[in-house]
């Protein structure tokens, strides 16, 4: 019985980053690369009344809602949480993998920018001071 509690774990580990995938090329229908640089990568998001997405993943980033949003996330230990808001708002967005879906009854809209790290740069502090 021990062996299959270490197979079932070791299981979760391995499918788990399969599941964390790139949303503009496992969601297409509901995700558009709108721009893409070494620094960053802006994502247009495009949900109808109870559509939902598969899972995958993002890096940090600054999401701008463009409509008003009820917005449900399932995350990979089959916890929720769920996301309400007015259009106009902004907010950070942590890094990690969801699963999400519109659970109003109007169309999701918003932009995501993705932060990528910077290439030669691990933390800024090299940078002069302002």
């Amino acid at each position: 019985m021990r062996w299959l509690t270490v197979a079932v774990a070791v299981l979760s580990f391995a499918v788990l980053p399969a599941m964390a995938q790139d949303p503009a090329k496992v969601d297409p229908d509901h995700y558009k690369v709108e721009f893409e640089n070494e620094q960053v990568r802006v994502i247009r998001i495009t949900y109808g009344p109870g559509e939902k997405s598969v899972m995958h993943d993002h890096p940090d980033g600054v999401a701008v809602f463009l409509t008003p949003h009820r917005v449900k996330f399932l995350l990979p230990d089959g916890t929720s949480q769920e996301v309400h808001g007015t259009a106009g708002q902004a907010g950070w967005t942590p890094a990690g993998p969801h699963l999400p879906e519109n659970v109003g009854d109007q169309p999701l809209e918003l932009i995501l920018v993705e932060l990528k790290a910077a290439k030669g740069s691990d933390s800024g502090d090299d940078k002069p001071a302002p």
